[in-house]
């Protein structure tokens, strides 16, 4: 079986594939008379083609276990897909960049529970991979008449697998 490591999440990593959403190195900026701080463009939401609207759902993720098999990815050619955890736990992320699907160009990143993501549109990447317990996450996606998830299954699966040190400290 082949092995994908799985790397720490970080901006610059993650920019082929779309945004990294947090706070740290955000600009912010004080409101409401100095008591609220706004972390401000966090990502890019890109539902509009085709007529598209901006939909705000909640995901409930259920745990998955160590080992880590990848079987399938999916793709929304029509809009991105932002993923903003309120659990605060660890889980996987999944990506591939956008354009015919080559596993080969597969990355796997790991979340520290309080980074989101978006995925630009029509970046490969598998559903959600909650780690440790129960995990919601605010996820805001494009709604319309058209289809907008195509999914591919893989011919052959891929292990995911964190560095000795990664998964000892975790």
């Amino acid at each position: 079986m082949k092995t994908l490591q799985i790397e720490r999440l970080t901006r610059a990593a993650f920019v082929p594939f779309g945004d990294v959403i947090e706070l740290d190195g955000a600009r912010h900026f004080p409101i409401n008379g100095g008591t609220t701080e706004r972390y401000h463009d966090l990502a890019t939401v890109d539902v509009t083609e085709k007529g598209g609207r901006t939909l705000i759902n909640l995901f409930r993720a259920q745990p998955r276990s160590l080992p880590v098999d990848i079987t399938m990815m999916e793709r929304h050619p029509l809009g991105s897909q932002a993923f903003i955890p309120l659990t605060g736990q660890r889980y996987l992320v999944v990506v591939a960049p956008a354009g015919e699907f080559d596993p080969t160009r597969m990355r796997a990143f790991w979340s520290d529970g309080w980074q989101g993501v978006n995925y630009a549109k029509g970046v490969w990447h598998h559903p959600l991979l909650a780690l440790d317990q129960v995990s919601d996450f605010v996820v805001v996606d494009r709604g319309g008449d058209q289809p907008n998830c195509d999914e591919l299954w893989l011919s052959e699966p891929w292990r995911l697998a964190f560095e000795a040190d990664v998964e000892r400290a975790a």
